[in-house]
């Protein structure tokens, strides 16, 4: 087994206002392998062993790391196979699930949810990522719907609005940017799932200075009142204010906790030397961004400077800048 070696980028803030080290969250989607494969490579890469099983989830528990989620992603699956396990009186056969079960991954991805996991310690996942990859599991470029790839949730550095305003905004300046750093998918970009902030947002994140984030919150959800963006802040904001963000978004899979969730990458797990490192290391340019604030208020200026009336921003012209400006920022 060849193990991928490619170092985590450390970002400016590796620490919470509070001196603990930041945690962050991987979410990996592939194909290839079946659920009790992936759960084996998992058990074999990183130790631990298995606390709770269904026909459609396997949790994991790992030394020193915690639970780790491998499952089908399909949610009717899971809550017909929990409802066998429960036992309860509308719980189907447990044959046809088992059945629905091993022909699922045919059509739906199998996925890798991680617990969050300190920033130093992000190296442990490599030895996963060769596992699954040895195994046969297939990315984003071999799936026949190439909607699923790589997520990221980043614990942020603090609550407060002043961050949260400097994040938001470092990721409206990089938002097309990182499309092309990323090379995503041409099938995922026509995907829902990713969808980038509105053009308008952008113009209003980078013109006002919201004093509170209530106000930050009704301006997010005033435009992105949706789980499909390539950075949903709705667990963010719902940590914060659960009942506003449910007002607005009436869905149970939003679940309050203090991260982005960062939707963007692809998933390139069977390429040789491909690593979640290089997934996180395009995050860092919105991290090192967000912690400059002299560089942060000129990228701002040069946002509304190019905007135009009625057709706003050439995108192809942004990324121009941003690339000749991230070369050299002075």
């Amino acid at each position: 087994m060849q193990s991928t070696e490619q170092p985590f980028t450390s970002p400016p803030d590796t620490h919470t206002g509070d001196g603990n080290e930041r945690n962050v969250g991987f979410e990996l989607e592939f194909s290839g392998i079946g659920l009790e494969h992936a759960k084996d490579c998992l058990i074999e890469s990183l130790g631990g062993e298995v606390v709770k099983s269904t026909a459609a989830t396997q949790t994991v528990e790992v030394p020193d790391l915690g639970p780790f989620i491998v499952e089908i992603d399909w949610q009717f699956l899971k809550d017909k196979a929990a409802a066998v396990v429960a036992d309860d009186d509308s719980s189907p056969s447990p044959m046809l699930v088992e059945k629905l079960s091993e022909a699922a991954p045919l059509l739906v991805p199998i996925e890798v949810v991680c617990p969050p996991i300190p920033i130093s310690q992000l190296h442990r996942l490599d030895a996963l990522v060769t596992a699954l990859r040895d195994a046969g599991a297939q990315g984003t470029a071999e799936s026949l719907i190439a909607a699923y790839g790589v997520h990221i949730n980043p614990e942020v550095p603090s609550l407060d609005g002043d961050t949260l305003l400097a994040y938001l905004r470092a990721f409206a300046a990089l938002q097309w940017w990182l499309v092309e750093a990323h090379d995503v998918d041409r099938m995922r970009k026509l995907s829902p799932y990713i969808d980038l902030w509105p053009e308008a947002y952008l113009r209003l994140l980078f013109s006002s200075t919201p004093t509170d984030t209530q106000q930050l919150i009704d301006d997010y959800l005033a435009h992105n009142a949706t789980r499909n963006r390539a950075l949903d802040c709705l667990p963010l904001f719902a940590e914060i204010d659960e009942k506003r963000v449910q007002a607005a978004v009436d869905d149970p899979r939003v679940k309050p906790r203090p991260t982005f969730h960062y939707r963007m990458p692809n998933c390139a797990i069977d390429v040789e030397g491909w690593s979640l490192a290089e997934s996180w290391s395009r995050w860092c340019a919105v991290e090192r961004l967000a912690s400059d604030t002299e560089a942060l208020k000129q990228v701002g200026e040069q946002f509304l400077a190019m905007d135009r009336p009625v057709i706003g921003v050439d995108r192809k012209a942004w990324i121009q800048w941003l690339d000749e400006w991230l070369a050299d920022p002075s």
